[in-house]
């Protein structure tokens, strides 16, 4: 049976594709579920409509994160933490706090899962912090601070 899904499925497609499912699959459990609707010829010209405009909204998102990324590169963000003598942070600094200082101090919004840390940061100092966001790569520093 021929379907459209309306969300993205693990293993079946991804949101406004058409995609062919096992009957007893797409009416017991796509269909009820309201991931998918039935393929018919104007459900398909809708698919094609929000794949386009989702196309155009993506193509403008990348456009606005690029010239957020290069903007955060040459910002300072520094985060006040607390720290014992030997420079260790009590508490690590993670994705949500960068994310929180760079719309704090630089006033840019960057969306979730931009930043790829390998894991949090637990010392004082100057740091790279890597993002990635489609075919956009690059890389702004963090100072961390005690309070």
């Amino acid at each position: 049976m021929k379907v459209i899904l309306i969300k993205e499925v693990k293993g079946v497609g991804r949101a406004h594709e058409e995609v062919d499912a096992a009957d007893g699959y797409a009416l017991n459990f796509l269909i009820p579920k309201k991931l998918a609707i039935p393929a018919t010829p104007t459900a398909k010209q809708q698919a094609e409509l929000r794949r386009k405009q989702m196309g155009d909204r993506s193509a403008l998102d990348s456009a606005l994160v690029e010239q957020n990324i290069a903007a955060l590169a040459e910002a300072r963000i520094v985060i006040k933490a607390k720290a014992n003598e030997k420079g260790h942070l009590y508490d690590a600094v993670g994705e949500p706090e960068i994310v929180s200082a760079a719309k704090e101090q630089a006033h840019i919004d960057l969306p979730e899962g931009v930043i790829k840390l390998e894991r949090p940061v637990k010392e004082l100092g100057t740091f790279d912090v890597p993002v990635a966001f489609g075919e956009t790569f690059g890389k702004f520093s963090i100072t961390i601070e005690a309070e």
